[in-house]
């Protein structure tokens, strides 16, 4: 079958490197893709969100399934908008329907549906800008930290955690009355916070059964010791270390189980995958958000431990017969360490020659934010490599990886080197 996936990061690459190795793929399509997606599959040059384009691929190179990987075609209605097509409803997407999507794409439509499934998760309450006052009284009743998500997609950066009431209250008017994150801070969520060790846990579902996918953690600062601003992901390992046998059960009957069955019983149809952010306290589960697609950088090593035929656990998936399947997970470790601009979180340059990626052995280097400049492989993003390592513990696979970065080079590269130093 020949098959398109949406999207030009990390994520991207490590799925379209997984299926690339599929006996059931004819052709496979990436858009718009990057330089290491190029080396496996064919790069079309249009963007996630633009539905048109994607209805003409899809018709053009005759593509039974789309593989959706990033949030915003999500939340915008791409999967609505192939069941609602006459010639595209029987391709098959991997992604939730937009409805389903808001379980991201919502802070608090995700809150009310795990209170009313009773899932476990920080106490919260919702403001906008006419109830701004009642707002500063539940930030009185709450203790230091306060915790303030703009309830809309803010690529990422839309949660502040804070010291001070004061400074809270400020951040609050800045969010509603000035719109800090544009239109995602239209509506506020402030929750309490909530102590304690982060992981990220996976299923892929066809609304009815699912399968558990290998767990993961990564590393959002900027700096090492996990200070400085908040990034998209500087490195991941998996499985995780403190996550035992005991807690991973407790996820799976507190969260995963009432997430499904919740989407059933509100007659939420929901094929795709489902990131949960899982907060560890005092040895219990809650949640600290949906993802309605695969973390990045988690997919880097989550996908790399899947033994089984990826494009096979799609189709059924798409075939609604993923209760026919078995995950089968390699009991290495995989660990991954991400290269990015000098700069970025904040404003970085472009267009620096990559060198050194032929030279890297025993690892895999997915590309993020890459593309060709005149046959020359340069950065085009924030995040732009991914090298990813197997091993016996998280402790070898680092090590791998760490030699591997060291043999790529281009100008002002920066990359943590005490990923998993806090396990």
């Amino acid at each position: 079958m020949n098959v398109l996936i949406l999207g030009s990061g990390g994520r991207e690459h490590a799925i379209a490197w997984k299926i690339n190795q599929s006996n059931l793929l004819q052709k496979l399509y990436i858009a718009p893709g990057n330089a290491g997606t190029a080396e496996v599959g064919t790069n079309l040059n249009f963007q996630p969100t633009n539905f048109n384009e994607i209805k003409q691929a899809v018709i053009h190179y005759k593509i039974s399934l789309v593989i959706v990987g990033p949030e915003d075609p999500l939340v915008k209605g791409i999967h609505d908008y192939f069941l609602a097509d006459e010639i595209l409803k029987d391709v098959m997407v991997i992604g939730p329907q937009k409805k389903a999507a808001q379980l991201e794409g919502s802070k608090e439509f995700a809150k009310k549906f795990m209170v009313k499934h009773h899932i476990p998760t920080a106490k919260y309450e919702s403001f906008t800008v006419d109830s701004l006052e009642d707002g500063y009284k539940f930030l009185e009743s709450l203790k230091a930290p306060y915790v303030l998500k703009a309830d809309g997609l803010a690529a990422g950066k839309g949660v502040l955690i804070l010291n001070d009431l004061q400074e809270a209250k400020n951040e609050l008017k800045e969010m509603l009355t000035n719109q800090k994150f544009g239109k995602a801070s239209s509506k506020v969520v402030i929750e309490e916070f909530l102590d304690g060790i982060e992981l990220s846990c996976f299923v892929l579902t066809d609304g009815t059964s699912y399968v558990k996918l290998p767990h993961a953690k990564d590393y959002k600062r900027i700096g090492e010791g996990d200070k400085g601003l908040n990034t998209g992901g500087m490195g991941a390992i998996s499985p995780v270390p403190f996550a035992s046998k005991e807690f991973l059960d407790k996820v799976e009957e507190q969260v995963i189980i009432p997430t499904i069955n919740g989407l059933k019983n509100d007659a939420i149809p929901y094929k795709g995958f489902i990131f949960f952010g899982i907060i560890m306290v005092n040895n219990e589960p809650k949640v600290i958000e949906y993802n309605c697609r695969m973390g990045d950088p988690e997919t880097e090593v989550v996908i790399p431990r899947i033994k089984n035929d990826l494009l096979e656990l799609f189709i059924a998936t798409g075939e609604n017969k993923l209760s026919s399947k078995k995950i089968v997970i390699t009991k290495e470790n995989a660990a991954t360490v991400m290269l990015v601009s000098g700069g970025y979180p904040e404003a970085y340059e472009k267009e620096k020659e990559i060198n050194g990626i032929a030279t890297v052995e025993d690892s895999i280097v997915f590309h993020a934010g890459t593309t060709f400049k005149k046959d020359k492989t340069v950065t085009n993003g924030g995040r732009v490599l991914a090298v990813t390592s197997y091993g016996e513990n998280f402790k070898e696979a680092l090590k791998k990886s760490y030699q591997n970065v060291k043999k790529i080079h281009f100008e002002n590269k920066n990359y943590r080197k005490d990923i998993g130093f806090d396990l």
